[in-house]
């Protein structure tokens, strides 16, 4: 056996530092590690999303009348969803009556309580029966002394549809038919409405003339007005000194129809601009509509039934989030997984089997718990829109220290 070595007081120092400053080194690499890999921001998970393609309903075609002039459209939606027959302008007939009670009531505004300022019949007025008298127009007896109220005559203008009070509410409002004239084509003007040509209040001139979509937008106009819409949506009025007056509108209260205005000229055919309300699932639908030119007025009325039944038939209720229905997937690094899900149900109005197109918005999560909001979806078919929140569906934990401190490459 050779003799043992002894190790020299430098050997044993050098090999003393070596341990010393190893450990030191150890325990200051440890002091850095693991604060970074224990306590280091996890790295943001990926997001997929999962957006579900709602059915397309199936709607039937609209049974638009096979004469005149028409269209439908609904209150929210702009312009007219659909339309048939001539596009060019037509006799309006009374319709411009609602032009007329519009401008007047601009001029002297209303409360749906208020009567208004008492008129008193002159002269004037007697002659206004006699020139309507003549040209075939509809009427109500008038005599010299007799006061209505501006409400009143807005009631004998829209229900009775009696062309001489309509000239008497012109000209209590506007002095003369020039000064009428002025007023309501400016008011055209300001409303977009600028195909529709007035040449006088009552619509007994065939050449107060409209298109069919610009009427429909009257319509909303009109049922926007809450004096119009009012009186429009009257089976009957009572008027001092003429008593009970039935509206000319004989499909007010069928089929959800509740106003607005009929229209006849014998030189044309019969006319109505009509709104009906319905409720489609969750959703108020008000369709707003006209038909021009027809034989008479049971025919339009009949064909405006089958037209409002198959425009209702467009209108479909669509689920489009259910409770807890995913639209997105998070998955994590350390291979944990969760869904963005639907905070609750949400249902959408949709026209003719429009699609429903939907936009995603997620936030950057790392963990969460379950519950938390993480994001939305906007929903929209048309013009229509519904907003829906996403929450996670279950918790997303952190990997725990022991993953950390093996997948520090995984980390930041």
């Amino acid at each position: 056996m050779p003799p043992s070595r002894q190790l020299t007081r430098r050997q044993i120092y050098r090999r003393r530092r070596i341990v010393v400053f190893g450990g030191l080194a150890l325990a200051l690499a440890s002091f850095i590690y693991l604060p970074m890999t224990l306590l280091a921001p996890l790295r943001v998970a990926e997001v997929t999303l999962t957006v579900p393609e709602e059915p397309t309903p199936e709607v039937p075609a609209l049974d638009f009348p096979g004469y005149g002039s028409s269209a439908v459209g609904a209150v929210g939606y702009p312009g007219v969803l659909a339309q048939a027959g001539a596009t060019k302008p037509q006799p309006m007939a009374s319709i411009t009556k609602v032009i007329t009670a519009l401008v007047v009531l601009e001029k002297h505004p209303l409360g749906v309580d208020e009567e208004g300022p008492k008129i008193t019949m002159d002269a004037r007025d007697l002659a206004f029966y006699s020139e309507q008298l003549a040209m075939n127009g509809s009427v109500a007896p008038v005599s010299a002394g007799m006061t209505f109220s501006e409400r009143d005559l807005l009631e004998l203008t829209l229900v009775k549809s009696a062309n001489n009070y309509t000239m008497s509410l012109a000209r209590w409002a506007f002095g003369d038919n020039a000064a009428f004239l002025k007023a309501a084509r400016a008011w055209l003007a300001d409303h977009g409405l600028d195909k529709i040509k007035i040449l006088e209040p009552t619509g007994i001139d065939a050449d107060n003339v409209a298109p069919a979509d610009q009427l429909v937008e009257l319509g909303r106009i009109a049922l926007e007005h809450p004096v119009v819409a009012d009186i429009v949506a009257s089976k009957n009025v009572r008027v001092p000194e003429l008593g009970k007056l039935p509206n000319t509108n004989a499909l007010l209260g069928v089929d959800g129809v509740d106003g607005i205005k009929t229209g006849t000229l014998d030189t044309f055919g019969a006319n109505l601009l009509f709104s009906a309300d319905y409720l489609v699932g969750e959703h108020p639908v008000t369709i707003v509509g006209v038909v021009l030119g027809g034989p008479d007025h049971d025919r339009i009325n009949r064909d405006i039934r089958d037209l409002l039944k198959t425009a209702l038939a467009n209108f479909t209720e669509v689920e489009v989030a259910a409770d807890d229905e995913p639209f997105a997937t998070y998955r994590t690094v350390w291979g944990a997984e969760t869904q963005a899900v639907a905070a609750g149900r949400v249902t959408l109005l949709t026209w003719a089997g429009e699609p429903v197109l939907a936009e995603v918005t997620t936030t950057e999560i790392r963990t969460g718990e379950a519950g938390t909001d993480v994001g939305r979806v906007v929903l929209t078919s048309g013009p229509s829109s519904a907003v829906v929140d996403l929450e996670l569906a279950t918790d997303l934990d952190d990997p725990g220290p022991w993953w950390r401190l093996t997948n520090p490459g995984l980390l930041f």
